[in-house]
C-alpha cells in the first residue's frame, strides 16, 4: 500500500457488529481509534445488490453460524445503511482515523467515490468479480484483495487482471474463509509464498479467536492485519463469534506491534544491552609466570573465562612464540602483547 503507511497496518472491521444502530457504529469507530487501529472499515451493500428475496432452497443458509437465515434476511440485518456512511466517514476523519470500505458491486463504488473513500477492499467472495475490479480501477485508489478460498492460479489471474486495469497499488490478504476459523485451518507459510510470488504487501484477514495467529503472521512478514471488532461485553451480532471485544482489541493491537518490534532491523544487529556480558566470554590468560624470552605453551596460557584477554582465536598463533616481556600468573593476554609478538590483530571481527 502507500509508502507512508505504518506497518503492521491494523484494519478494524465493523461489518455487521453495529447491529443496526448508528450510535453503535460510531462507538465502534471510536473504539478502533482508542485501541490503536490504523483504519476502520465498513461494508457497503444493499440486500438487493447482494442476492434475491427468494424462498427457494438456493437462497437458504443451512449450516454455520448464520444457519436459519435466507441470504436476503442475512444481508438485510448485516447492511450498513447508505445514509449512515457520510456521517461515519466524517466522524472517523474528525477523530483522526482512516475510514474506507468494501464495495460489493459497482454502484457501491460510485457511492463511495462521492465520499472520497481513500482506498478499497475486495472481499474474498467477490475476488473473481472482474467487472467490480475494473470499476475500482477507474478510481485510481489502492486496492486490498482478500483471497479466501482461492488457489494460487486464481489469485494470479485476478492480480494480473487488476494490474492490467491500471491498479498498481495492490495488497493481498491471506484469508481463511471459515467463521470462526480454527488454528488448524491456517497455513501461515501462504503469506511468504504470496509475498515471493507477487512482490507486493501481503497481510492477513483474521477470522480466528486466537491472537497468536496474527502475532505469528506479523512475525512471518504480514504487513496488514484485518480483524472484526465489537463493543465491550457485546453478546449479539452476526460476526460476534469471531470478533474482538472492547479491551481485547487493545491487547490485540499491542500483540501485533510487539511482533513487529521483535522482528527488529532488516540488518543483523545486537542490542547494546548484550555488551555487558562480553566479559564472561572465554579469553586467553597466563596461568603460570612467564619470563621474557620463554615460549608460550599449553602449560602457561589457557582459554578460560572471563573475557578480559584477547579471543581464543589467537591461541594457536601464540603457541611457541617467545614472550617479549615478563608475565605473571592470572594476567590476561592483551593486544599489546600480540603486537609485541607481531601477530596481526583482526580488529573488525576479534
Amino acid at each position: 500500500m502507500k509508502k507512508n503507511f505504518e506497518f503492521p497496518f491494523f484494519v478494524a472491521e465493523i461489518s455487521a457488529n453495529h447491529n443496526g444502530s448508528y450510535n453503535s457504529a460510531k462507538k465502534l469507530i471510536k473504539l478502533a481509534k482508542k485501541s490503536g487501529a490504523n483504519a476502520v472499515k465498513l461494508q457497503t451493500f444493499k440486500p438487493s445488490t447482494m442476492t434475491l428475496k427468494s424462498s427457494k432452497k438456493y437462497f437458504q443458509i443451512n449450516k454455520g453460524i448464520w444457519k436459519g437465515n435466507s441470504l436476503w434476511d442475512l444481508y438485510q440485518k448485516a447492511q450498513t445503511p447508505y445514509e449512515w456512511h457520510k456521517d461515519l466517514f466524517n466522524y472517523a476523519k474528525k477523530i483522526g482515523i482512516m475510514c474506507f470500505s468494501t464495495p460489493f458491486d459497482e454502484t457501491a463504488v460510485d457511492f463511495l467515490e462521492t465520499l472520497n473513500c481513500p482506498m478499497y477492499k475486495i472481499a474474498s467472495f467477490e475476488m473473481k468479480d472482474l467487472p467490480l475490479i475494473k470499476k475500482i480501477s477507474t478510481t485510481k485508489k489502492p486496492l486490498i484483495i482478500s483471497t479466501g478460498m482461492a488457489n494460487l492460479d486464481e489469485i494470479e489471474f485476478v492480480f494480473k487482471f487488476a494490474k492490467t486495469c491500471g491498479i498498481n497499488n495492490i495488497a493481498l490478504l491471506y484469508c481463511v474463509s471459515n467463521y470462526p476459523a480454527k488454528i488448524t485451518d491456517f497455513n501461515l507459510n501462504n503469506i511468504k509464498i504470496l509475498k515471493n510470488k507477487f512482490k507486493c504487501p501481503v497481510g492477513l484477514s483474521d477470522h480466528s479467536k486466537d491472537n497468536l495467529i496474527a502475532f505469528s503472521a506479523v512475525s512471518g512478514g504480514a504487513k496488514i492485519i484485518e480483524k472484526h471488532i465489537a463493543l465491550e461485553k457485546q453478546s449479539k451480532g452476526l460476526d460476534i463469534k469471531f470478533s474482538l471485544k472492547g479491551n481485547e482489541i487493545i491487547k490485540f493491537s499491542k500483540s501485533i506491534n510487539l511482533a513487529k518490534k521483535l522482528l527488529g532491523s532488516k540488518k543483523f544487529r545486537r542490542d547494546k544491552s548484550e555488551n555487558i556480558n562480553k566479559k564472561f566470554r572465554r579469553s586467553l590468560f597466563v596461568i603460570k609466570n612467564v619470563k621474557k624470552g620463554e615460549k608460550f605453551t599449553n602449560e602457561n596460557i589457557k582459554k578460560i573465562r572471563p573475557g578480559f584477554g584477547v579471543s581464543p582465536f589467537y591461541y594457536n598463533k601464540i603457541l611457541n612464540k617467545k614472550s617479549p616481556i615478563n608475565l605473571n600468573k592470572g594476567e590476561p593476554v592483551t593486544q599489546k602483547l600480540l603486537k609485541g609478538l607481531k601477530i596481526k590483530i583482526l580488529k573488525k571481527t576479534f
